[in-house]
């Protein structure tokens, strides 16, 4: 079997939220092949050796001892990925880690080195920066037939706030609330499309829910070393949705019923049929859906996406769109159409993939999730201080 045909065998840490997310991209992509996985939850543990049939564990260090696992995707909690990221650096097994990279920069800076020291790769994703019209709209950028980037406009407005969330997703301290999870995807995009070397972050956060005590809305300027800016909105409190100017199709891809308004809020309530959010959360996540689901659900017409992203360069604007790329030229706007997804969130495997296969250097690196944290960070810094926060750690796209 040739190395484009091999398959690599893949453990998994968590099997919760994120890892349910991704089941659908891994049942498809005959690349890889699922050998075994970590997690406490025994429902989940017994499931995924009945589905899979590769061998459960309830420490990473026992999985670690598979020689059958040549990588690992780290799809648990926040605040256990530095931990666990550099454990596998020194078993030397290459590592796919959920955003955000880590909790702070010193610990995204501890999982660079021990990958470094391990000679091991990290990407960090999945994050919206692999949408495939992202993609596309970086390689005309990255062509230079618009002229340089000089400015850009993301927002997005979601219920993120009013989905269930275990307590320190409502927590700040412990990596709660919109920065975090949602402040990462814009900063990813925005980085991957203005060259990535972000020099000062000026932001402002909104805690506006008693209920739900953490940040649910942002508004951040990015200063870019090549001269570009860009503006980046969100709100998580699930009134207007953006989905709006998308065509109606939600952040996953699918086509979404605007008539579903409020549905989050709505859910939330059957809180107390379940005794706790995090129960709730529980029944939607891999162990406790039948898996049936996630093989026969139907591919999404079109890619995920993170709201509206417009880029201004020289000479034309570029709107991002879930199925393609709006272009904007001085006597002519057309459309770029980028082919619907046979295997949702490929560009995430093709690179972790490539690093396994090929030992080839992935464009979402390590130092790349570490400078896409470093300046989501500094929106906290900054919305606390009321100052600009200067960049330390930023790379550029080309040089990760």
């Amino acid at each position: 079997m040739n190395d484009d045909t091999r398959r690599v065998g893949l453990g998994v840490v968590g099997l919760g939220r994120g890892f349910t997310l991704m089941l659908p991209t891994l049942l498809r992509d005959r690349r890889f092949r699922l050998v075994a996985a970590m997690t406490p939850g025994v429902e989940a543990r017994t499931a995924f050796e009945r589905d899979f049939g590769g061998n459960s564990y309830e420490t990473l260090e026992a999985m670690l001892d598979n020689p059958d696992v040549e990588a690992v995707y780290i799809a648990s909690p926040h605040q256990f990925h530095c931990e666990q990221t550099i454990a596998c650096a020194r078993a030397g097994r290459h590592v796919l880690v959920d955003k955000p990279l880590a909790l702070s920069v010193e610990d995204g800076l501890a999982m660079v080195a021990a990958t470094h020291a391990g000679g091991v790769h990290l990407v960090v994703g999945p994050s919206h920066s692999f949408d495939a019209p992202a993609l596309a709209a970086r390689r005309m950028v990255a062509s230079n037939q618009f002229g340089a980037v000089r400015m850009i406009h993301s927002f997005n407005y979601t219920d993120f706030l009013y989905r269930p969330r275990r307590p320190e997703e409502l927590d700040s301290e412990r990596g709660g609330g919109v920065i975090f999870s949602q402040a990462v995807h814009q900063v990813d995009v925005a980085r991957l499309l203005a060259g990535g070397l972000v020099t000062r972050v000026r932001g402002l956060t909104g805690n506006w829910d008693p209920d739900r005590p953490t940040e649910g809305a942002y508004n951040a300027q990015l200063e870019f070393a090549n001269g570009a800016f860009a503006s980046l909105t969100y709100s998580g409190y699930g009134r207007f949705d953006s989905d709006e100017f998308m065509d109606w199709y939600g952040e996953p891809g699918h086509n979404k019923n605007p008539q579903d308004y409020g549905k989050a809020r709505h859910l939330l309530k059957q809180t107390e049929q379940h005794g706790s959010e995090t129960a709730l959360k529980r029944t939607r996540n891999y162990g406790h859906v039948d898996t049936d689901r996630f093989t026969q659900c139907p591919l999404p017409p079109a890619h995920e996406h993170f709201g509206v992203v417009i880029i201004s360069c020289e000479r034309a604007d570029l709107r991002l769109k879930a199925d393609g790329v709006m272009v904007f030229e001085d006597h002519e706007r057309r459309f770029e159409p980028v082919a619907p997804p046979v295997i949702p969130r490929v560009e995430v495997m093709d690179e972790l993939y490539d690093c396994v296969i090929h030992n080839r250097r992935p464009t979402h690196s390590g130092a790349f999730g570490l400078a896409t944290l470093e300046a989501s960070l500094a929106i906290l810094a900054s919305a606390k201080s009321a100052e600009t926060i200067s960049m330390k750690h930023q790379v550029g796209v080309a040089d990760t």
